[in-house]
C-alpha cells in the first residue's frame, strides 16, 4: 500500500514580499509544481473510486458534486481565495475527474 504524498512546495518568496516579476513567475511556477502533484493523487482517488463504485451509474453523483462545491467554497474565503477563481476551477476539474473514472471505469470493466 503506497502511503499519500504531500507535495512539497519550492522555497519562494512571499508574494507580499515580490519586488520582481522573476520572484513572481519563480512562485507560481513552485506552486504549479506543487499542484500537479496534488492532482495526481486526486486522480488516483478517482481511479480508486473507478474500482470500487458497484455501477457505471454511480460514477456521476450530483450530490457529491454539490457537497465538494460547498466544502471548498467554505474553505476558500478563509483561505484567501475568490469565489469567483474556486467555483469554476473545481467544477471544471470535478467534470474532468468525472470523465476521467467513466474511461477507467470502462476500460477496467468492459
Amino acid at each position: 500500500m503506497s502511503t499519500p504524498v504531500l507535495a512539497a512546495v519550492d522555497v519562494r518568496v512571499d508574494p507580499s514580499d515580490c519586488t520582481t516579476m522573476i520572484e513572481v513567475r519563480q512562485g507560481v511556477d513552485a506552486l504549479d509544481r506543487a499542484l500537479v502533484t496534488l492532482l495526481a493523487e486526486r486522480q488516483r482517488y478517482m481511479d480508486a473510486a473507478a474500482r470500487i463504485k458497484p455501477d457505471r451509474d454511480a460514477v456521476h453523483d450530483q450530490a457529491r458534486i454539490d457537497d465538494v462545491v460547498a466544502k471548498v467554497l467554505a474553505a476558500a474565503a478563509p483561505a484567501g481565495l475568490s469565489a469567483d477563481i474556486a467555483e469554476p476551477v473545481w467544477r471544471t476539474l470535478i467534470d474532468r475527474c468525472i470523465a476521467h473514472e467513466f474511461g477507467v471505469y470502462d476500460r477496467t470493466r468492459g
